[in-house]
């Protein structure tokens, strides 16, 4: 799959580990979901490689409403300086080929 371009909304995660995602928007999701069991590596869970705001970094995505959650790490997120509710454009592939933030 080639690198996927969205915008997203930064939403925050209130359960027992409190974290900030980036919801994957439904198209994007639907065609993640079409690569998902060659992608996958167990319970839904999808590897990638994300660029927001220049700063890239490696995570997996969460399937979560018919989509994804794209997880965005605090060490990121201090970074590029948003937390929730904001806009953030995402450059994302399946997989994991660039080095680890």
């Amino acid at each position: 799959m080639d690198e996927l371009q969205f915008q997203a909304t930064v939403i925050y995660w209130r359960g027992p580990a409190p974290f900030f995602f980036a919801r994957i928007p439904d198209e994007i999701g639907a065609e993640i979901g079409k690569v998902k069991k060659a992608a996958s590596y167990g319970w839904g869970v999808i590897p990638v490689s994300a660029t927001i705001n220049e700063v890239s970094f490696q995570t997996s995505l969460f399937p979560k409403d018919g989509t994804y959650l794209l997880p965005i790490k605090d060490a990121v997120r201090r970074r590029i300086g948003v937390t929730a509710d904001d806009e953030v454009e995402v450059a994302m592939t399946i997989g994991s080929s660039q080095p680890r933030f």
